[in-house]
């Protein structure tokens, strides 16, 4: 054990133990912005920056570790105004209109800003932008890159796909698509991590709302019979207890914005686990005709990492299709035919937590009436959430509604499966 002070308050920690970590161990709140535990601990963005007595400079506290004796000071004056002009100038290269960023009020550079409390008193912005594929379903705004490398190590250290690196040098460095490719020429899974561990919004999921819920989307529009099929985690986003977020209240909520019909893709999720355990007791017959082992290809994030990575295994994947596609063309078929509806008169929408969802309904295969898409719009869980945010729905009064049978119930193992 190391014994060291932090704001004058005695503390022993593990020798080895990060600055950093030590000040969490003794609840002493340092901000910082590029910090990942094990994985981005380079001190990029300095928002981290601690006061040692004895050291005439700050240093970083993410990437530096405790020695014995240590006196460190989290808030001095110094500390404080080191922290106003790195975030200042970090500031001066992101674009910070907030109002329309989708990360407004999650955003981690918007708190740290707003916390340090060093008024409106900034250095003069100089924003770049770059072009990008805004048909792909990942998009990267180059306005709010801060330059934390975050995406990168996820990407590399985690995922190990290595689609991001840095480009260009001094100050012009910034993030993109790594050995100059385009995004759709990467390895690019759509896994979301990028998204999900990047502090702004300079990486996110497209934006497909447009065609669902404006003034000439389909539910104000009604050109259409609408469908939607449910799949999102959506208690987080408001706070709510998993007992009060139930399926039901979140299908009372989907009736509440205008749609037709509700579908839980967990009745999918069990005809995915059905397909699937019946080929693989069909391959088992003939052992010798197959790659083994068999794998699941209910994931389409999974089934284009195999893809690009183990192109050897492809022949391992289950033939059968996602638990959304097989929901989509029971919509398009079966109930389509049950509601006496032409497969186009119907528009399908599909809620689910992934963006390589939003891919996977894009492909030439998921039309198996010849119409159109099976699912027609993917939509993800954020843009659910933002869109019921906007019709000021009181979520504590939403009345609790079935699901639209026959694809409403499910047996419980879909979930297990899942």
């Amino acid at each position: 054990m190391v014994n060291i002070k932090i704001n004058d308050v005695p503390i022993s920690v593990e020798e080895g133990t990060t600055i950093l970590e030590a000040c969490r161990e003794a609840k002493m709140i340092v901000p910082t912005l590029c910090y990942l535990k094990d994985i981005n601990e380079i001190g990029a963005c300095r928002v981290c920056v601690v006061e040692i007595k004895g050291i005439e400079r700050l240093v970083t506290s993410c990437n530096n570790t405790v020695k014995e004796g240590m006196e460190i000071y989290t808030n001095s004056p110094k500390v404080r105004d080191a922290r106003r002009i790195n975030i200042k100038l970090i500031l001066s290269q992101h674009n910070c209109f907030c109002p329309t960023c989708v990360r407004s009020g999650n955003c981690q550079l918007q708190k740290v800003a707003n916390d340090l409390e060093f008024g409106s008193g900034t250095f003069k912005q100089h924003i770049t932008e770059e072009k990008w594929p805004m048909d792909f379903p990942l998009i990267r705004d180059e306005s709010k890159c801060i330059k934390c490398m975050r995406c990168i190590q996820i990407c590399d250290k985690v995922q190990s796909l290595k689609v991001w690196d840095i480009a260009k040098t001094g100050s012009r460095t910034t993030v993109n698509v790594s050995l100059g490719r385009n995004i759709k020429e990467a390895d690019c899974a759509l896994c979301g991590q990028c998204i999900t561990h990047c502090p702004v919004a300079a990486l996110s999921g497209r934006d497909d709302k447009r065609p669902v819920f404006s003034q000439n989307g389909m539910l104000n529009t009604r050109r259409k019979t609408t469908v939607v099929q449910v799949a999102p985690a959506w208690a987080e986003a408001f706070k709510l207890s998993r007992k009060f977020a139930s399926p039901e209240r979140l299908a009372g909520a989907l009736r509440l914005m205008g749609f037709d019909y509700v579908f839980d893709t967990t009745y999918a999720a069990d005809l995915t686990i059905m397909e699937e355990g019946s080929e693989f007791l069909e391959r088992l017959k003939h052992k010798e005709d197959y790659q083994w082992p068999m794998f699941t290809s209910c994931c389409p994030g999974w089934v284009r990492f195999l893809k690009s990575q183990y192109p050897d295994m492809v022949d391992c994947l289950s033939t059968a299709k996602s638990p959304q596609q097989m929901q989509g063309a029971i919509i398009k078929n079966y109930f389509a035919d049950k509601i006496h509806e032409d497969p186009e008169n119907i528009f399908s929408v599909s809620i689910m937590p992934c963006i390589a969802k939003k891919a996977e309904c894009a492909l030439p295969t998921m039309d198996s009436t010849g119409t159109g898409p099976d699912v027609d719009v993917v939509l993800n869980t954020r843009e659910f959430v933002d869109y019921m945010k906007s019709l000021n729905i009181d979520v504590y009064g939403l009345p609790e509604d079935h699901f639209d049978s026959p694809c409403g119930e499910g047996t419980g193992a879909a979930v297990i499966f899942g």
